[in-house]
């Protein structure tokens, strides 16, 4: 059988055919209550840290079913760049539950509705990868909000991969450091371990990880349907640039260090 070819699925039990009602509605409670707030703490404070999606992420990641371990501290408590790997749309609300930061993300991310919309909220860095002539426009802002002391999520794969392994970072936005005092950039690994307690097998993959151009919305299906989620996040020891002797170095030390520790956290 290809092990990323959707097995059949039985039934759902009642609980799981009715998650994604449960979803949505904790979602749109979650976004009633911290959306106006949001909205008038940007106005006030436009670059300020994102406490309060970080609230809503958590009550969104509830609702999905999925219960986040961290494992390991931020390194400070702002001006970190923390690099994770990319599994699904998912991560977003997995990461942030337990990160304050602002996540770069691709352009199209904007315009996808309500997910572009939240995006907005929470001050999200936007990237066009396929306008190189842009690169460092987008690695300004980045070492602007790096400098002002906040902190940024970056997934340096550009895109999610399939959960079978880490796909190669791309070095390019790393340098956005440059040039920023005392930087520092953290490693992060993130792997979803377990379903309704059970370690996480192969099959499972695809209904996971958010591959190709499936859209979010049977993708949303599919994952509450699994059930109870366990989301780990490990961070390892953070670095700093000036210790490489390039942005390369410095990308393929990170990427090496997040594919050891997301396959450490899928053998747990």
């Amino acid at each position: 059988m290809n092990p990323l070819q959707p097995p059949e699925l039985p039934d759902a039990p009642y609980h799981q055919r009715h998650g994604a009602a449960k979803a949505l509605a904790g979602t749109a409670a979650a976004a009633s209550l911290l959306v106006p707030v949001q909205l008038a703490v940007r106005a006030i404070a436009p670059r300020s840290q994102p406490h309060l999606p970080r609230l809503f992420h958590r009550a969104l990641s509830r609702s999905l079913g999925v219960t986040v371990r961290l494992h390991g501290a931020p390194a400070r408590r702002g001006g970190v760049l923390f690099v994770s790997n990319h599994l699904s749309w998912t991560d977003i609300p997995v990461i942030g539950s337990k990160l304050l930061g602002h996540f770069v993300a691709k352009s199209e991310v904007g315009a996808m509705g309500p997910v572009g919309w939240f995006a907005d909220l929470q001050n999200t860095i936007y990237v066009d990868r396929d306008r190189r002539h842009r690169a460092g426009e987008q690695r300004g802002v980045i070492a602007e909000r790096l400098a002002a002391g906040g902190n940024v999520i970056l997934f340096p794969e550009g895109t999610t991969g399939d959960g079978i392994r880490v796909l190669p970072f791309k070095s390019s936005l790393f340098a956005a450091t440059d040039g920023v005092e005392d930087a520092l950039i953290q490693p992060v690994s993130l792997a979803y371990t377990r379903i309704n307690g059970l370690p996480v097998r192969r099959e499972h993959l695809v209904e996971l990880a958010w591959i190709g151009d499936v859209e979010i919305g049977p993708h949303a299906h599919d994952f509450v349907r699994l059930g109870k989620v366990r989301a780990d996040i490990l961070l390892h020891e953070a670095v700093r640039p000036s210790d490489f002797p390039d942005r390369k170095a410095l990308s393929r030390h990170c990427e090496r260090v997040v594919a050891e520790g997301y396959a450490r956290l899928m053998r747990a």
